[in-house]
């Protein structure tokens, strides 16, 4: 696994010895992104910000970042939408995030939230950034310090500019379906892909002519990715590295950003994410939908 900024270029991790090595460097800005997603009727979820968990215990001078609140388009009428370029970087800005930062993310549980802001930036041509392989659960079981309380970086200034093709939305994936150029993937469960599980987003199944890689299936069992020759292994079943083009779904728009971090780690030089993903297709009567593998 890549084992600095300067290094990785599109690689996307940085690993734990890494960071020990270069915490408080002037110039890195590390974030806690953890959010939680609590079962809800109606659901299928309900937000919950992460802040509780970062304040107890958190890398040693991290900040965290609110991302369903301060990094999401509060206009739009699904939750965790990419927002304007504008409100992003003035967010990141107050965050301390400027042009030359280097930025490591992480999250609890899961490397979802993290990948997402990673994602978040990539689109937005921030390239100076990595997701902490493992997150704060493998820093910690390494016996790793942690802290509690909360950690601000002094404001900075930042600008963003879109990285054309990174995101994909409802036109263009149903323009994907039966085009044998492009490979879409479902990063959701096998029981939700194949519509016999209790969760869905409305109706059941996937998007048609989807392929299935869970995102759990990209992690060992320490949370870290896996080896890319597995990763590859993954990839090449579906067919995904010989399309000139790859969309990354999920429910919405986070799980995705997984999938599309490992693409991206084995060199795919087109890959998207559809921001809306089942959240956004499922509501629409006429998007085709499959069961089954």
């Amino acid at each position: 696994m890549a084992e600095g900024l300067a290094d990785i270029g599109d690689r996307g991790l940085v690993s734990t010895e890494w960071l020990a090595a270069h915490l408080g460097e002037p110039d890195l800005r590390v974030f806690d992104v953890t959010v939680h997603l609590r079962p809800a009727t109606p659901g299928p979820y309900r937000i919950e910000s992460g802040r509780a968990d970062y304040e107890a215990a958190h890398i040693p001078g991290a900040a965290f970042l609110d991302l369903p609140r301060d990094l999401s388009d509060p206009d739009a009428p699904l939750p965790f939408t990419m927002p304007s370029l504008d409100r992003l970087a003035r967010a990141l800005s107050a965050a301390g995030v400027g042009q030359d930062s280097r930025v490591v993310v992480y999250s609890r549980a899961t490397p979802m939230w993290a990948t997402r802001l990673w994602w978040m930036l990539r689109a937005s041509s921030f390239d100076n950034a990595a997701v902490l392989d493992g997150g704060v659960d493998k820093w910690a079981a390494e016996g790793r310090p942690l802290e509690s309380g909360e950690r601000r970086y002094p404001p900075a200034e930042l600008s963003l500019a879109a990285r054309p093709g990174a995101w994909a939305d409802k036109a263009d994936v149903l323009a994907a379906v039966g085009d044998g150029a492009v490979c879409t993937i479902n990063a959701l469960s096998p029981s939700v892909h194949r519509g016999d599980g209790q969760m869905s987003y409305g109706r059941k199944g996937h998007i048609a002519g989807s392929r299935n890689v869970p995102y759990a299936a990209l992690l060992k069992p320490d949370g870290a990715y896996r080896d890319d020759e597995e990763l590859r292994a993954l990839f090449t079943d579906v067919g995904a590295l010989e399309r000139p083009r790859v969309i990354c779904y999920c429910g919405g728009g986070i799980s995705a950003t997984m999938d599309a971090l490992a693409l991206t780690r084995l060199g795919h030089p087109a890959v998207a994410v559809y921001d809306g993903s089942m959240s956004e297709w499922s509501r629409d009567p006429a998007m085709p939908m499959e069961l089954g593998d």
